[in-house]
Parts: structure tokens; sequence; C-alpha cells
């Protein structure tokens, strides 16, 4: 066991040479190390949000589970949201503030943290709308084009567009919001969007739920903008072999043939964010209202 200091608050990490990503080797001392110091860049996109733990005890080799409420036994600084349930009742969802709680998750095995569309102040009113792109096979050609397409659609319709390797095999594609919209209105947004892609490019892009009508186009997800439904977290670890990055880019960086969704790992991620800012840095100040940009899309 070791102590780890964050201010005012203290955390006893157990069992840190335990592997959990047996391919690399990496034990759960290196996830909570890089989880510890990717704080200060990560917290920005936590902070007030509940989230959902992905957790996995003992290692990626074996089943892991998706965790909402906080358990008992988590120290009473770390915040909480009780929220309702679609289905009635309440959860006690956890709400990472601070690098202690951060630490705190990595060593409760919580590989991968996802966080809401919303602040816990306002769960229903989303500050972001987010189409998650999926091929439907192995080439990250046509999703960088997907992404380049929705990316030059959003900005034709006034709004800001941030893009995230999803760390897995995809792209999110996201643009901030103002407070003043329900989710049903941000998720009505976000398929009128979604179809208005696949129209115009029907070869490339698709809204076709079921995998075998999708061919080998896009998948363009917008599953994401409900109540209580989360997103993978900037800077986030997946619990896939070599631990991939959740990772935000720069929009020029979708010209990179070499671009890869899992490219970014826990051992690299470092040397990039130290040659580069931070890609998402302006979103807190980026946010637009959906009316303008609803009405000029119903236009299009």
């Amino acid at each position: 066991m070791s102590t780890r200091r964050f201010g005012p608050y203290t955390v006893d990490t157990s069992n840190e040479d335990k592997v959990l990503f047996p391919d690399a080797g990496i034990t759960k001392g290196e996830l909570i190390d890089y989880y510890a110091r990717v704080a200060d860049v990560m917290i920005p996109y936590l902070r007030h949000r509940p989230l959902t733990m992905q957790r996995f005890p003992d290692g990626i080799g074996k089943e892991g589970f998706y965790h909402k409420d906080a358990p008992r036994h988590f120290p009473e600084w770390i915040e909480r949201a009780r929220l309702a349930k679609s289905a009635g009742g309440t959860v006690d969802y956890v709400v990472c503030d601070n690098a202690a709680t951060l630490v705190f998750l990595a060593d409760q095995a919580c590989i991968t943290p996802h966080v809401w569309l919303s602040r816990r102040d306002a769960p229903r009113r989303p500050d972001r709308v987010v189409i998650d792109l999926d091929p439907s096979g192995g080439d990250f050609e046509p999703v960088r084009r997907a992404a380049r397409r929705a990316s030059a659609l959003l900005g034709d319709l006034g709004l800001r567009v941030f893009l995230q390797l999803t760390g897995s095999r995809g792209i999110h594609v996201v643009t901030p919001i103002r407070r003043d919209a329900e989710f049903e209105r941000a998720r009505e947004f976000a398929r009128d969007v979604a179809r208005h892609l696949a129209a115009r490019y029907p070869d490339e892009l698709t809204t076709e739920q079921r995998k075998d009508k999708r061919g080998d186009r896009v998948y363009l997800d917008t599953g994401r903008n409900a109540y209580g439904q989360t997103m993978v977290a900037p800077y986030a670890v997946r619990a896939r072999p070599g631990a991939p990055v959740a990772t935000p880019i720069e929009p020029d960086e979708l010209g990179d043939p070499g671009l890869d969704p899992r490219g970014y790992t826990i051992r690299n991620l470092f040397s990039r964010l130290g040659r580069c800012e931070d890609p998402w840095r302006a979103m807190g100040r980026s946010a637009r209202s959906l009316d303008g940009p609803r009405r000029a899309l119903a236009e299009r």
C-alpha cells in the first residue's frame, strides 16, 4: 500500500503491481500514475458531471462491469450527485472534481470514466451534442472522411466543433451548446444532422442501426444525446490492449493518413501533451444556442 496526497485529501492505494493490461504488462500502479499525472488537463472535462465507472478488478482479460451508484465505503470527500433514474428511483453518481477522486477511482480499477453530457445542477439540459462515428470495418480512412463531413456541416450551421479519437474504433464529433434546451431537442438536432449527412453522402454514411444493413458505411450514432447517457471522458484510458487513451485532436489532424483511433496510450500521451496544447481548451467558451443552427439546417 502507498499513500498519495492531493492538497487536503489522502488516497491510500493498494495492489499497484497487479497487471490490468496483460498484453503490455501495464499494472494498476501505472494506471494510477497516469491519472495522477493527467489530472490537471482532464479534470475540467469531468468537473460537475455525473459519471459511470467502467471497472476491471481482475484486468481487461476478465469481464468488467459498469458501476453507477457510489458505494458507501467511498470517502465522504468524494462528491456525489443524487439523480433520478428514468425507470424510477435515484442513483448517487460519483462526481470527479479533483485529482484525488480520479486517483481513488483508478485504485478501484476504474479504467474508464464515462461522463454525462450535462452537469449535476441541470441534469436534463445538455451542454454538448455528440455524434459518434462508428466504422463498419477496420479501415480508418472512412472515419476521417466522415469527421470532415460532419465538421464542415456543423461549422456551416454556426457551431464550434471539437474532435476526439475514442481510443477504440472511431471518432466523437462534439459541439458545445448553451444549456437552454432539454435533451429531447438536442437529440432531435443530432438526428437531423445525421440524417442530412447520410442523405447527402449515402454511399459513405448511414443512420441504420442494424449492422447487417450498414454495408461498409460509417454509422452516425446519435444515441448518446439523452438523459443518463454518457460519452467516454477526454483522456480516459480504454479497456483495450495497450491501454489506449481517448484523445482530443485538432481538425487538421484528420488529414494525417497515419491517424489511429488507438494511437495514443498511457505510455505515449504525455509526449503529445508536451508538444501541443489541449485541443479542447476553448470548449468552455464556445457554446452556442441551437436555435439558429436548427433553422439553418431546416433550410438546407
